[in-house]
């Protein structure tokens, strides 16, 4: 076509680039997994690293105790009773003339080592019977439902007070951690068997059971580690919730003997002094308050990062 006089035609440049070249989008990444994401989350969060910090506080101190004191905690003086503090000795004494300050450091092993025991317990034998409730289904999800429903109507403070009197001649922290366990396990089960019965209809379980793996395999292999996150956010949230268990049974005189250094023993032991010199009780309260303080923001944070609602795409 002529263009008319007074008018010019104009042709744009041929753009070189190739629509393959700019709609290419590289792929010789691998793929993030889960807990590779989770990760990516996690260490984005000033509140998980504050939790890390305070919770490897404390496992050293329960480990190595010595790092932080060479005072001996079962060493008292009647004449130091209620001492004032001084620089070898910050907390001062309590009623027994026994040093604060190193009891508050070894008390750290006997809470820490109950909440972890009764955690790993509690773990195995609700994850246990939830998976197979949730996998198997039929009369024995029916009888194990309603075996975990008479567990959980059990008042479980009850229940432990009446199951430490019975054994109240061997107390000891794995006697504790194991009645901690018995009447504990009860959510951990219901929450595994509603992950495994949301799980096991995903098409990587009927594509295991079609290549000729067992029921059993498969339940290992694929569904427990797809049913991880849940039980693994609650099991750090409850080691909390049986430090402070472990902490009310001793303050009640019913949890650890006495010869057992504890946050809880030496709580009970120092409300006799509160009125006269209320900071015996407030340095070991104030380590058992720190901890569970820890392990909840951490089960918080690990939550949201394992949460696939939460994550931003």
């Amino acid at each position: 076509m002529t263009p008319l006089p007074g008018q010019h035609r104009f042709i744009s440049d041929v753009d070189e680039t190739g629509l393959g070249a700019v709609d290419a989008v590289p792929d010789d990444s691998a793929p993030s997994s889960m807990w590779g994401e989770a990760w990516k989350q996690l260490r984005r969060r000033p509140l998980f690293w504050i939790a890390a910090a305070i919770i490897a506080l404390m496992v050293i101190m329960a480990m190595a105790p010595r790092l932080f004191t060479s005072q001996d905690p079962e060493f008292c003086t009647l004449s130091l009773s209620l001492s004032e503090p001084t620089w070898s000795h910050p907390f001062g004494y309590d009623r027994q003339g026994c040093d604060v300050y190193s009891r508050v450091i070894y008390g750290a092993r006997a809470s820490l080592s109950v909440g972890l025991i009764a955690t790993i317990l509690s773990v195995l034998l609700g994850a246990t019977i939830g998976a197979l409730a949730g996998y198997l289904g039929g009369w024995l999800d029916s009888l194990l439902s309603r075996i975990t429903d008479v567990f959980f109507a059990i008042p479980f403070v009850l229940a432990a007070i009446v199951a430490m009197q019975m054994f109240k001649s061997h107390r000891d922290v794995w006697l504790l951690a194991a009645v901690l366990a018995a009447f504990g396990w009860t959510q951990i089960a219901r929450i595994t068997r509603g992950t495994v019965m949301s799980t096991k209809n995903e098409e990587f379980v009927t594509a295991s059971i079609a290549v000729g793996k067992s029921r059993f395999k498969t339940l290992l292999s694929h569904i427990m580690p797809n049913s991880l996150a849940p039980i693994i956010v609650y099991a750090t949230v409850s080691l909390g919730a049986f430090i402070v268990s472990e902490a009310t049974l001793s303050f009640m005189g019913i949890g650890l003997p006495p010869s057992v250094v504890s946050w809880g023993g030496d709580i009970s032991r120092a409300q006799a002094a509160l009125r006269s010199q209320p900071s015996v009780l407030f340095y070991p309260a104030g380590a058992l308050a720190l901890t569970v303080l820890a392990f909840t923001m951490m089960g918080d944070v690990v939550r949201d990062a394992l949460d696939p609602k939460s994550r931003k795409r």
